[in-house]
């Protein structure tokens, strides 16, 4: 039973991952279009999203296959054979109890490390894209943006990398707008930085105050990009980017409160989530183990089953969100993971309910 249901769980979850996975990669096809993202850093940036929504599939597909699992082996009346062989109904939910704690272990080691560090990744580099002209091409017949205030047009692009047909509008500074149009130039690295050269020119500029336009025409003239992307902040790093020991170690004397508590909050929804990969199948295990035999089938009990898991999975989204706002509330996050492990084991463990039999009528007697 524990092997088919890893299996099981195996294909259920790479099933799902692959359509999570095709969903999610098509918010990235932008950048390959406009951005000139290449094939390879583009299925390393979907790659890295991958154990964020494996920490959420996983719990799902164990509970989905336990919950197949033993409605075939009730549907086939092996259940009954295994009741009669004095097996009760903690000891036919070991398969499942056993591979939760395995799947368990797996989540925290996902939650606490690996995602963590995918997360921070997967950000740093989505930065880079869009803000380093370093590795971004200029895309030809297209307004290319770099970072905030410049944007440059290319007409076309020769095969040694000179560029034609220039326009560049600079507004880093607001109150000083300038645009500049060559005839061609070329994308050059320098020590500074990533620099733009343009040759045969001019440069268009509004006084300010007395609306004129001043024109200069040049032979070569550079735009430099370090102030519209190389000189930026650091960019703050989100609560699911830190890592375990970087939330525990927070100060609450930390300005930010909003922030703070958001860290806070992850930090226990971090080491709260893997309980979930024990207490879906506990679930699923406790209500078909204990709901008896019926020719017609366990539609209810399954219907009832995946109604517990969904307002479970939907408890943890709330609980997460109110702890976000309110420190709290952290102990929902806490009762909620742990509510249903402890009553699936008290159903499986507790002794069947006493039947209530009628009484022979005096007719019958």
């Amino acid at each position: 039973m524990m092997r088919q249901m890893l299996v099981g769980m195996i294909f259920v979850s790479a099933a799902l991952a692959c359509v999570l996975w095709l969903t999610q990669s098509l918010r990235f096809v932008e950048m390959i279009v406009n951005k000139g993202l290449s094939i390879g850093a583009f299925l390393k940036l979907t790659i890295l999203l991958m154990p964020g929504f494996l920490v959420v599939i996983i719990p799902i597909s164990l509970f989905a296959v336990v919950l197949f699992t033993y409605n075939r082996l009730i549907a086939d009346r092996e259940l009954i054979v295994l009741r009669a062989a004095g097996l009760s109904h903690l000891s036919l939910a070991r398969p499942a109890i056993i591979l939760g704690l395995a799947v368990s272990a797996v989540g925290y080691l996902l939650s606490c490390w690996i995602i963590p560090h995918t997360v921070r990744s997967f950000h740093e580099m989505q930065w880079t894209i869009r803000n380093d002209i370093g590795n971004v091409l200029l895309q030809e017949g297209m307004f290319n943006k770099f970072g905030e205030g410049l944007t440059i047009y290319v007409r076309s692009r020769t095969p040694n990398g000179e560029l034609t047909g220039l326009l560049v509008h600079d507004k880093r500074h607001p109150q000083r707008a300038v645009t500049l149009m060559a005839e061609r130039g070329a994308l050059v690295y320098t020590e500074q930085g990533p620099r733009v050269l343009m040759i045969n020119g001019n440069r268009q500029e509004v006084t300010p105050g007395t609306g004129k336009l001043s024109l200069l025409y040049f032979d070569n003239y550079t735009v430099d990009f370090n102030t519209a992307t190389g000189n930026k902040p650091d960019r703050f790093r989100d609560a699911r980017e830190r890592s375990t020991l970087e939330l525990l170690s927070m100060d609450d004397s930390m300005e930010n409160k909003g922030e703070l508590r958001r860290f806070k909050s992850e930090l226990h929804s971090r080491l709260a989530s893997p309980l979930y990969n024990l207490g879906f199948p506990l679930l699923a295990a406790a209500v078909l183990l204990t709901s008896g035999f019926d020719r017609r089938g366990q539609t209810v009990q399954v219907m009832v089953s995946a109604a517990l898991m969904v307002a479970v999975q939907a408890l943890a989204l709330g609980a997460s969100n109110l702890s976000s706002g309110n420190l709290a509330f952290v102990p929902l996050i806490y009762l909620n993971a742990t509510l249903p492990i402890a009553f699936g084991l008290w159903v499986l463990a507790r002794p069947p309910w006493p039947r209530r039999r009628t009484a022979p009528s005096l007719g019958a007697a």
